[in-house]
C-alpha cells in the first residue's frame, strides 16, 4: 500500500509493529475510548464533504494513530483521545483534479531535483470549518487572525511528521469540544531555510527552491508559499481528538 510505504519513509518504520504485537493493545484502547465518547458527537459535516470514516481496527487507522502519538511525549499522549479519523476520498471533481495535479507536479519536481520530489507527510491545524473548506475548495488566499479579521495569506505552515504536538498546540476547539488536524502529503522539493518574519513574501527566494524550512538538518516546520499551497499540498486524512488540558485557543 502506497500510504504505508510513504509513512514508513517519513520515519515511522516502527509503526508496522502495530500490525503485530501492538495491534491488540491499540484496538482495546480504541474500543474503550469509544465507550467514553458522548453519543452527541457528530461528524455530519465531514460525511457531507464525502469523507470516509476509518474503522478503529483498520491498518490505516492504527498506523495514523501510532504516527500521531509518536510526535509527542508519552505523558502528553495519555491526555489526548482520538475520537475519529476520516479519509479524504478526492472523489469530487475539484478534489480529483487537485489530486491528479499533485501527481503531475510530483513528477515535474522530481525531474528538477534529480529524481526525488522530497515528499513528506505533515500536520496542519485549523478550525473544523477551515479544514472542511480546505477539503472542499483548497486553501484560501485569506487567513483569519486572532482578532477575527482577515489578512492575505502568504504561506502555509505545517509541522513535520515527528512533531505532531506542535500542531496539536495550535489547534482550535470546536463547539463539540473536539479539535482537528489534517495529515497531508507535501511536495517539498528543494528547501531553503526561512527565519524570522516573512510577511510580504509569497514565493521562494529563487526558482531553485520550492519550499521553506526552519532547519535543514532537523526540520520542525515546513513553509509552503501561497503560490504553491493548492498544488504542493494534498490533504489526506482528518484526525479528530479531544485534548481537555488545552484551554481556549
Amino acid at each position: 500500500m502506497e500510504f504505508m510505504d510513504e509513512i514508513a519513509e517519513d520515519g515511522y518504520q516502527e509503526s508496522a509493529m502495530i500490525v503485530g504485537k501492538d495491534k491488540d493493545e491499540i484496538s482495546r484502547a480504541a474500543a474503550s475510548k469509544d465507550d467514553e465518547i458522548d453519543s452527541g458527537y457528530c461528524f455530519d459535516i465531514f460525511l457531507k464533504s464525502d469523507l470516509i470514516k476509518l474503522h478503529e481496527s483498520s491498518t490505516e487507522y492504527l498506523i495514523i494513530t501510532k504516527a500521531f502519538f509518536s510526535g509527542m511525549e508519552e505523558n502528553l499522549s495519555k491526555m489526548i483521545q482520538i475520537v475519529a479519523i476520516h479519509k479524504i476520498s478526492h472523489s469530487s471533481l475539484p478534489a480529483k483534479g487537485r489530486a491528479e495535479n499533485f501527481q503531475i507536479l510530483k513528477k515535474a519536481v522530481a525531474g528538477k531535483c534529480g529524481g526525488d520530489a522530497n515528499i513528506k507527510y505533515t500536520w496542519y491545524s485549523g478550525s473544523r470549518d477551515e479544514i472542511c473548506e480546505i477539503v472542499m475548495h483548497g486553501f484560501s488566499w485569506y487567513s483569519k487572525t486572532a482578532e477575527n479579521q482577515y489578512r492575505c495569506r502568504n504561506s502555509v505552515y505545517l509541522s513535520a511528521a515527528k512533531f505532531s504536538f506542535d500542531s496539536v498546540l495550535s489547534s482550535k476547539v470546536d463547539d463539540t469540544g473536539l479539535r482537528h488536524l489534517l495529515l497531508c502529503r507535501v511536495i517539498l522539493g528543494m528547501q531553503e531555510v526561512v527565519t524570522g518574519d516573512c510577511n510580504g513574501r509569497f514565493h521562494p527566494s529563487s526558482p531553485e527552491f520550492d519550499s521553506g524550512v526552519d532547519d535543514l538538518s532537523t526540520p520542525r516546520k515546513y513553509i509552503i508559499w501561497s503560490t504553491s499551497m493548492n498544488s504542493h499540498i494534498l490533504p489526506c486524512y482528518i484526525i479528530s481528538f479531544e485534548a481537555p488540558f488545552l484551554r481556549g485557543e
